[in-house]
């Protein structure tokens, strides 16, 4: 029998190069973090006390003054914004999301409103904030936003994320600038950011992180920094937090996770994956149509991926169809595609179990090599993608 659970399930065996996505499951937990879950699982606690120890780890770790675990960074985007409507009125957060409409606004630059599997602005509408969009979707300048603060504003959220449009907005220093000159708390939503003190650094009251990318905890969000505001959300847990709850396991998890971080060898694990990418790249390199491009991250974590240009007429194949392609059969491979309509996608080496890196680099050149036997180019209608991109979905469980 395999050692690999999937198989005894019936799960197929992806391999992941598309990142830290929580549809496949975020990344590899640490062994540590594995250790310490298995260890508390038996064990009651009392749970406020092993979020106060969490907290001390949090803070040592980012700089802030307080810390607390929760289920995802969509939950921590949530209790965060709750906190800094409420306060800490207990009856006030026992009726979120229904509040009194004096101050519950909520500023997000529009080019900020992405989805990350679910739209940024709906965490925020969960907590009962009003979302107030500033600028537009790729041009936000100090006007929009000094113009924007009211009495009515309770926060204001500054998202870091591959998703953002990355030109024509204000950078995180100037928003807390703007925002801190009239008493507005910045919370910036941080989920797959490696630096876990910048953004606190830079003036931000909260900072939000997953646990389960980067850092290779469990599933889980990270509420960091000022403590007022971080007590605010951690009492959420008594109202719509509720439904956000994390367990011990997730809390020590994150926690060991977390400490592994401090002495994980980052170096080392770079080198790794540039070697990944090299050999991709000579795989890559010379083929029809083909183009491979190593490129840094763009929101300046310290990893590179690889960037995979399809021109059809000579790889006899569009970029979306070999991405489809790769990621059918045995051995399947799951591309970072969010952009493939640009004819490209990416490769992210930060996910691969040793060895892996070989198969998909078999992968590439078994699918290239079967569509240059092709006589047609293989093109579905890009317009198609769109089109079924939910019948999934919309079928399951079936």
């Amino acid at each position: 029998m395999s050692d690999d659970m999937r198989a005894q399930i019936g799960l197929r065996p992806v391999i992941n190069v598309s990142g830290t996505m929580t549809s496949l499951g975020a990344s590899i937990v640490v062994p540590e973090a594995i250790q310490a879950m298995a260890a508390i699982l038996p064990q009651f606690v009392e749970m406020n006390d092993l979020q106060r120890k969490a907290s001390a780890v949090i803070a040592r770790l980012t700089g802030a003054e307080a810390g607390f675990v929760t289920a995802s960074c969509s939950a921590g985007i949530s209790l965060a914004v709750a906190g800094t409507i409420t306060g800490n009125n207990l009856l006030a957060i026992e009726k979120l999301p229904d509040v009194a409409p004096e101050k519950n606004e909520v500023l997000v630059q529009m080019g900020h409103v992405v989805s990350y599997g679910a739209p940024v602005d709906q965490s925020i509408r969960l907590a009962g904030g009003k979302v107030v969009l500033i600028g537009q979707a790729t041009s936000t300048h100090r006007f929009h936003m000094e113009n924007a603060i009211t009495e009515k504003t309770a926060a204001a959220v500054y998202v870091i994320s591959h998703h953002v449009v990355d030109y024509g907005l204000l950078n995180l220093v100037e928003f807390v600038e703007i925002a801190h000159a009239k008493g507005v708390p910045v919370i910036v939503d941080a989920a797959s950011e490696y630096d876990l003190k910048l953004f606190l650094e830079q003036g931000a009251d909260i900072a939000l992180y997953s646990g389960h990318k980067f850092l290779g905890g469990p599933t889980s969000g990270i509420v960091a920094g000022n403590k007022d505001l971080v007590r605010n959300a951690f009492l959420q847990n008594m109202g719509i937090g509720r439904g956000m709850k994390v367990g011990k396991e997730s809390v020590y998890g994150v926690m060991a996770a977390l400490e592994a971080w401090e002495k994980r060898d980052h170096a080392g694990i770079r080198e790794r994956e540039t070697g990944y990418l090299n050999l991709w790249k000579e795989t890559l390199d010379g083929r029809p149509g083909v183009t491979a491009l190593i490129e840094p991250d763009p929101t300046n974590n310290p990893l590179d991926r690889m960037r995979v240009i399809i021109s059809a007429p000579e790889a006899h194949i569009t970029a979306w169809d070999l991405a489809a392609a790769l990621r059918s059969g045995e051995q399947p491979v799951i591309v970072r595609d969010h952009e493939v309509e640009h004819h490209y996608f990416y490769l992210d080496p930060c996910n691969l179990h040793p060895g892996q890196e070989t198969i998909v680099a078999a992968r590439l050149a078994e699918e290239l090599d079967k569509a240059r036997a092709s006589n047609e180019i293989i093109a579905t209608p890009i317009e198609l993608l769109s089109k079924h991109r939910f019948d999934g979905m919309l079928r399951w469980p079936d």
